[in-house]
């Protein structure tokens, strides 16, 4: 099939980008605090999993009719923009999170629609919403989103502060971070046919 590479690359691109984009990251921390919270992992997971399913949902689809409106150049660009962003928001310093204590919609509820409001409009929701725009595979981009940040998050509820302990979160965010500004400066460049 001729368009294969675009479904892999909106596939795996969206995967590891949400992946690193939201570990350390405050969804990642809610999740831990809300499994400590409530003592029951499958209520946190089921919530996590369809306010992310939702998220990336919204980004996938307006990322596709983003597609429709804007030159090869132009999509590029945001695509580079979506990264600079994300990487700048990874290494920048964070509001504290918000870990729901008044909250009394039980572990499913608040889990989410707190990780609903916490996900959206979050730098990995527009790395996706660009993802989808530069490839028109919406679909693909959204389930590698949905991967990618299950894949950061679901440990957090299962190992809960532990993760931190054996895991350099500090560090990692940090390099993930320049590691998105160096690609998207040099994918920005390219759009600007300077690179």
């Amino acid at each position: 099939m001729a368009d294969s590479p675009d479904r892999v690359d909106a596939f795996l691109t969206s995967l590891f980008a949400l992946a690193l984009a939201e570990f350390g990251d405050r969804p990642q921390i809610l999740c831990a605090a809300l499994a400590l919270r409530y003592g029951r992992m499958s209520p946190v997971v089921w919530g996590l999993g369809l306010a992310t399913l939702c998220n990336c949902l919204i980004s996938a689809i307006a990322g596709a009719a983003i597609h429709k409106w804007i030159s090869e150049d132009a999509l590029q660009l945001f695509y580079a923009l979506s990264l600079v962003l994300a990487g700048f928001g990874m290494v920048a310093w964070r509001r504290p999170v918000d870990l729901l204590e008044n909250w009394r919609i039980g572990p499913f509820g608040t889990s989410f629609l707190g990780l609903f409001i916490l996900q959206f409009g979050d730098k990995g929701q527009f790395v996706l919403a660009a993802t989808a725009a530069r490839t028109d595979m919406w679909a693909f981009a959204a389930a590698g989103g949905w991967i990618g940040v299950m894949m950061a998050c679901v440990p957090a509820i299962l190992f809960r502060q532990q993760l931190a302990e054996f895991v350099p979160m500090a560090a990692i965010r940090f390099a993930g971070g320049v590691g998105f500004v160096l690609v998207g400066a040099i994918l920005a460049l390219g759009a600007w046919g300077i690179f």
